[in-house]
């Protein structure tokens, strides 16, 4: 079942004292960024925060599970998701904790000239004709 955008929503108003926030829609889920960086996905209308250190100090005993099938295990945010500063603090402290990420390589630049139509010139066709034999 896909998320909602109403549910998404909800939840960056909730983690919006962390920093910075925006999510993005990814097959049907959600990404959510703190200060550019990935710190949760909503999936299911659920929230699931990336583990770290930080989070799983602040959090106690945190149920894990996957946010989709084949993922690694994250920190599933149930009760505490309507407490907006203890989660806010969850959210600051993993952002603050996970790397920046790579900068995107630049996209190859096309020639201007390849996304423009050419037109080429009307050439009128020589009527074949037959060639004349002459007699001797």
């Amino acid at each position: 079942m896909a998320s909602t955008l109403s549910f998404t929503e909800y939840v960056c108003e909730q983690i919006g004292e962390a920093g910075h926030i925006t999510f993005k829609k990814m097959f049907g889920e959600y990404a959510i960024y703190c200060d550019e960086k990935v710190v949760a996905f909503v999936c299911d209308n659920q929230l699931f925060v990336k583990p770290t250190a930080a989070g799983r100090a602040k959090l106690g005993a945190p149920v894990e599970a996957p946010p989709y099938p084949g993922a690694k295990l994250y920190f599933l945010i149930d009760g505490q998701l309507d407490d907006r500063q203890f989660i806010s603090s969850v959210i600051a402290l993993t952002a603050k904790e996970l790397p920046m990420p790579a900068p995107k390589k630049p996209k190859a630049i096309k020639n201007k000239e390849t996304k423009t139509k050419s037109v080429k010139p009307k050439t009128t066709k020589a009527k074949a004709t037959k060639p004349k034999i002459e007699k001797i």
